[in-house]
């Protein structure tokens, strides 16, 4: 079974930058999708961005377009999620998930979720 490790949470000031990192051991990247998603206290969990098969393709929501990029290291198993020119509005927890057959947002198409990490950015 798929096993999900991430980190590089942390705070920062609005304007700031972070790494997040998601190690998924037993996971297949070259079959399949992995996705980053977040969510803050009182709002529902939102896409935030997803890769698949050797990051061929991709899908980022409008909010973090120009400001985020993801990208697959295959030999490390590892997903990152660069985080560029961060708001207040990007405050939330950041969870991967891994093992959707098809690119999408929808959190039900996931099968393994990361224990989560968090991201603070003060205005």
């Amino acid at each position: 079974q798929v096993q999900v490790v991430e980190s590089g949470g942390g705070s920062v000031q609005a304007g700031g930058s972070l790494r997040l990192s998601c190690e998924a051991s037993g996971y297949y990247y070259n079959r399949n999708c992995m996705a980053w998603f977040r969510q803050a206290p009182g709002k529902e969990r939102e896409g935030v961005a997803g890769v698949c098969s050797g990051g061929g393709s991709t899908y980022f929501a409008d909010s973090v377009k120009g400001r985020f990029t993801i990208s697959l290291e295959n030999a490390k198993n590892t997903m990152y999620l660069q985080m560029n020119s961060l708001k207040p509005e990007d405050t939330a927890m950041y969870y991967c998930a891994a093992e959707s057959p098809i690119l999408t947002s929808d959190p039900l198409q996931y099968n393994y979720w990361g224990q989560g990490t968090q991201v603070t950015v003060s205005s």
